[in-house]
């Protein structure tokens, strides 16, 4: 169940980032502050992702990823949430180079922050009630 879930819910949350990125973005329509939820909402959608996109890809799996990003119990989540974390500052400090031709911003950030943590809840919440479904 939590399998197929992630995986749907991986796929819907790509192509909803995909559609805001590359369409909606794009044709500027809105309030100015329409506009600032469009711009760190793939951030908050991506970073939502995190944990459920781990699960689908390396549940079930033996080779050296899926054992760093295996979620198969609350501790491994929060491992795989840090780690995930660390990646997504990372990625918006290489943005200051302008070798990339982006921009660093803290709203990117913190509204990644905001999607991980959440993530973490709501993934931790599914996978418990899927552990006490299939112990009883």
């Amino acid at each position: 169940m939590l399998h197929r879930l992630s995986r749907n819910l991986v796929i819907t949350g790509t192509l909803l980032i995909w559609l805001i990125k590359w369409i909606i973005r794009p044709m500027e329509v809105g309030d100015e502050f329409t506009r600032y939820l469009m711009n760190v909402s793939p951030n908050l959608f991506g970073s939502f992702l995190i944990p459920f996109a781990a699960y689908w890809m390396f549940t079930g799996r033996d080779h050296l990823m899926a054992r760093v990003f295996r979620i198969s119990n609350p501790f491994e989540l929060r491992i795989v949430c840090i780690l995930g974390f660390l990646m997504l500052v990372l990625n918006e400090y290489l943005q200051q180079i302008p070798l990339f031709g982006r921009t660093f911003d803290y709203n990117d950030i913190l509204f990644s922050s905001v999607g991980l943590i959440g993530s973490c809840i709501v993934f931790g919440k599914l996978q418990a009630r899927q552990l006490s479904a299939a112990v009883i």
